[in-house]
């Protein structure tokens, strides 16, 4: 029986478990895929702790993930277009993080063969928030987009995303990751006190628009002081401050398309994802409490042998 990581209850790290999970049964449009890489999100342990994403309902037990990659091994007798043994690349609310699951067909892409499964496994998540984060806030040609937490998964997919719009990029992050934003074309700066005069430094011409990244009251204050148009200013990870200071929260529908259109990217060289470190299942209570600790270089993985 295929292994899992699962939660039956709310808390810390300490309360994920690997387990034997049973697949449910291969009902119409689905096909059961064994997984080579999932990616790890914030959302993963946003959910452990017990905050449901709009929308969702959760029940215990929880099996976690939202990103993955593998080979599918099993089709429902409806699906066209794939095959057993193709390679490829998804996402799911919720049960990514195992050794196999059973999956929509229609949220597949094809994974190309020279793309490295950690890759494949952990691009969906960053890359369609990312995506849909610059669509949400106008990015394009000659915006000053400030991007809070921008050497994580989805700060670094979107300062490449934005790059690519032409837009000027500037984003925060600890020093020790300043050449990784370079690298992606981004100008750093670092977080905390005297943010908005190290921004205006770089950024004489103002900020047009901030995608925030990394949460918390400060940086709302920050992005407000900065960029007077407030419809232009959204957060992944300050949901409860956002209200209080007229933020946007930023969501939206991922699909196949959206992440075909980013492989695509990846392909031509024009969207680089950095994997700092691999996971076995087993080792899930560690990636979560450094996913939960922030200040991340790009994705961290679980990996399947």
């Amino acid at each position: 029986m295929p292994k899992a990581v699962v939660i039956n209850r709310f808390g810390g790290p300490e309360v994920l478990e690997l387990v034997d999970r049973p697949l449910p049964p291969l009902e119409p449009g689905h096909v059961r895929v064994r997984i080579k890489a999932a990616g790890i999100q914030p959302v993963d342990f946003h959910i452990r702790r017990g905050m449901a994403p709009q929308g969702m309902t959760l029940t215990f037990p929880i099996t976690l993930g939202n990103e993955y990659a593998g080979i599918i091994t099993e089709l429902a007798d409806d699906v066209e277009g794939l095959a057993g043994g193709d390679e490829v690349l998804g996402f799911q609310a919720l049960s990514c993080h195992a050794e196999e699951a059973v999956v929509l067909a229609s949220q597949l892409v094809a994974k190309p063969a020279e793309m490295p499964w950690t890759v494949a496994g952990s691009l969906s998540a960053s890359g369609q928030t990312a995506q849909i984060a610059l669509e949400f806030l106008r990015v394009g040609e000659g915006d000053t987009l400030l991007i809070h937490g921008a050497a994580g998964g989805v700060g670094s997919a979107a300062v490449q995303l934005a790059r690519h719009l032409g837009a000027t990029v500037v984003g925060t992050a600890s020093e020790r990751n300043h050449e990784h934003l370079r690298s992606l074309g981004a100008i750093p700066v670092t977080y905390g006190d005297g943010l908005v005069e190290r921004v205006r430094a770089v950024a004489p011409g103002g900020v047009t628009a901030v995608f925030d990244c990394a949460g918390g009251e400060q940086t709302l204050i920050a992005s407000v002081e900065l960029c007077g148009d407030r419809s232009r200013i959204g957060t992944i990870a300050a949901y409860e401050e956002a209200g209080k200071y007229g933020v946007e929260r930023i969501a939206g529908p991922r699909s196949a398309a959206r992440l075909a259109g980013l492989v695509g990217l990846w392909e031509k060289g024009d969207l680089r994802v950095t994997v700092s470190r691999t996971f076995h299942l087993d080792e899930a209570a560690e990636a979560h409490r450094l996913v939960e600790a922030r200040h991340l270089t790009g994705k961290m993985v679980f990996v399947n042998d």
